[in-house]
């Protein structure tokens, strides 16, 4: 079935409650248990990486207090300023994350000036790449989480350092082998396990705080500015471990169409901020006491028979985060598939309720692949934190020039303030990208490589499927003439209805022709069908279907989708009664499957008409994707060359 990506409607944005009616403390819970699960597990090694051999801090009173600042400043400015406050207010109609920021962006461009296709394409490419980093993150945030989390036994015991490794890769197996089931009832207990880590986080923080309270010298703002003031050249290698605190915060703006920005704010203020505050600050009060404890300060804030427990508890906190990205990897794809930069896969629906709860075999099986890949390649969880950093802050910088173009033309804010504004934002998220670039050659290559990676085959496949549906439409006949000649023949018509899925509205489909030309028979009722997919989240069930009759028997509908809808082109067109009556079982979808053909000329390099030929013919099925059922599909080849 051919599809067309429309640009977002001109209707005002809104900002609708989540698609249920739980209530503020459910939603707080649930975002506790699903928003902070990446950033809440970062104590598990960002300490300990800040005063690591590469960063070159000394481990003594000044530089402690000076670092837990700085960890404490970052958390304070990035998270609770720029996410928490300004971020989750561009919301895209509810939805928030990079591709609805992406939508809302370009459609304020247009906004701010008229249609500009230049910049409206460079937003969108540099949306998209933004994207193609997540799934960077989402092979890192396992790896470092859970092996990170299961290093705590050699803490326990060192007679265990051996078995670190296996009992990772079992996790992380066990892990994306439950996807299959669905994360139902999982997620019911992720609030209340995310809720224990962030209690036992601050209350642990706390004991060792009140052994030495001069570590709260560490809440001055001027010790983080003296600490990296002080680094001089050396600033962006203790930077590039800093950083490691503020991973997940894209987490916060990522979720807001499941949890509403309310309840993200509680959860960031009421408890997440202030257990990730006192665990950090009582790991710098520990390392002033005893020095020895930074093999691994995390698990060292527990007494040593509350270490195993600690342990079991790391793990299920890790385990949380990980499902998380992966959900979110799943969510993506999904996305990136109706809008036209990946070409369709098997998508599951694991829950009749909740339509955000997908399953794609194929993202599973590659990000499992890529996880243990990692986990074997950097073999520790400082290994990993050289890797981990480069994609995540490259995310923030891009979110933050999207978000430019919202404050600018959606908001309209005079451009001083917003230079300002923004300005400061993109410094700052620009220093940490630095930061962490240096780390490159250590391991930072490993997610950038896979977001360039995917970059590539999305504007492969986004600028391929556009050179696809030029040839195809090339010498097709106008569609209104040709069926209202059609409708003054005497052509034999079978009593049945003929659905014809195409691109281009406006012009004759080729199965049609085909049937006409080899069978010399015409369905008694017609229907030419377009799927459109907007640059919005999603379109109101009243609003999907829109019909036109356009001669006898012959009828054009339109079917609107949003990104995060699901299509299910039967139940659309039930909607057409009473003005179309469309019975099931007397109905017959005419699909057309294109062939590539790549030929030298002006469309694009031989090589990537090639790479669009092979994900086209491994695309997933449309019948599947669409809904369609088994018994009623027609498939009809033809070969194109682009």
């Amino acid at each position: 079935m051919s599809t067309q990506v429309t640009p977002p409607d001109s209707s005002p944005q809104s900002t609708p409650a989540p698609a249920h009616s739980a209530s503020w403390k459910a939603l707080t819970l649930g975002a506790i248990g699903v928003v902070y699960g990446d950033i809440g597990t970062s104590p598990l090694y960002t300490v300990k990486e800040v005063f690591s051999p590469a960063t070159g801090v000394p481990l003594d009173q000044i530089h402690l207090i000076g670092a837990i600042s700085a960890i404490f400043w970052a958390l304070m400015l990035v998270v609770t300023l720029k996410y928490v406050i300004l971020i989750l207010r561009a919301d895209n109609r509810g939805e928030g994350g990079i591709m609805a920021l992406t939508a809302l962006a370009a459609k304020a461009s247009d906004m701010g000036g008229g249609s500009r296709p230049g910049w409206r394409r460079l937003i969108l490419l540099t949306g998209v790449f933004g994207a193609t980093l997540f799934y960077g993150d989402a092979i890192i945030t396992p790896a470092i989480s859970v092996l990170s989390a299961v290093e705590g036994l050699e803490v326990a015991t060192p007679a265990l350092k051996s078995y670190v490794i296996p009992i990772t890769v079992t996790v992380l197996i066990g892990l994306f082998l439950m996807q299959r089931w669905g994360t139902g009832l999982v997620g019911k207990l992720f609030g209340p396990v995310i809720v224990l880590w962030f209690v036992v986080l601050g209350g642990v923080g706390l004991m060792q705080i009140l052994r030495e309270p001069a570590i709260l010298a560490a809440l001055n703002p001027m010790q983080a500015l003296s600490f990296l003031h002080e680094r001089g050249p050396d600033v962006l290698a203790a930077l590039g471990a800093i950083v490691l605190a503020v991973t997940g915060a894209e987490a916060l703006y990522a979720d807001m169409g499941h949890f509403g920005r309310l309840p993200i704010r509680l959860a960031w203020s009421a408890l997440v901020m202030p257990g990730l505050a006192l665990n950090y600050l009582g790991q710098g009060a520990l390392l002033m006491h005893d020095p020895a404890a930074l093999e691994n300060p995390f698990f060292r804030l527990f007494p040593e028979s509350w270490v195993l427990p600690a342990v079991l508890l790391a793990t299920a906190a890790t385990v949380i985060a990980s499902q998380a990205v992966i959900s979110g990897a799943y969510s993506m794809t999904r996305q990136a598939i109706q809008l036209g930069f990946l070409p369709r896969m098997e998508v599951q629906q694991t829950s009749a309720h909740a339509m955000g709860q997908i399953y794609i075999p194929l993202v599973n099986w590659v990000l499992l692949a890529a996880v243990l890949v990692a986990v074997a390649a950097f073999g520790s969880s400082s290994a990993l934190a050289a890797a981990y950093g480069i994609a995540v802050t490259l995310t923030m910088l891009i979110t933050t020039v999207l978000t430019f173009f919202v404050v600018r033309h959606a908001w309209h804010y005079p451009l001083i303030v917003v230079l300002l504004a923004t300005g400061s934002l993109v410094a700052m998220d620009a220093l940490m990208v630095a930061s962490c670039s240096i780390k490159f050659m250590q391991g930072g290559w490993f997610p950038l490589g896979v977001g360039l990676g995917l970059f590539l085959l999305m504007a492969t496949w986004a600028r391929g499927r556009a050179l696809l549906l030029e040839a195809i439409q090339r010498n097709d006949p106008p569609l209104e003439p040709f069926v209202a000649l059609l409708a003054e023949e005497t052509l034999q018509r079978t009593p049945r209805t003929a659905v014809y899925a195409v691109a281009n509205p406006n012009t004759v489909p080729q199965a049609l022709l085909h049937n006409l030309k080899h069978n010399h028979v015409l369905h008694e009722h017609n229907i030419i069908l377009t799927v459109r997919f907007h640059e919005r989240p999603s379109v109101a069930p009243e609003e999907q279907v829109i019909l036109q009759a356009l001669a006898p028997g012959f009828w054009r509908v339109t079917v609107h989708y949003g990104f995060k809808d699901s299509p299910n082109i039967p139940e659309a067109l039930s909607r057409c009664a009473p003005d179309l009556l469309i019975e099931a079982s007397a109905t017959s979808y005419f699909l057309s499957r294109e062939i590539v053909v790549p030929t030298p000329g002006s469309g694009m390099a031989l090589w990537r008409e090639a790479l669009f030929a092979t994900m086209a013919r491994n695309a997933g099925s449309v019948a599947d994707y669409f809904r369609l059922p088994d018994n009623a599909v027609i498939e009809l080849g033809t070969r194109v060359q682009i």
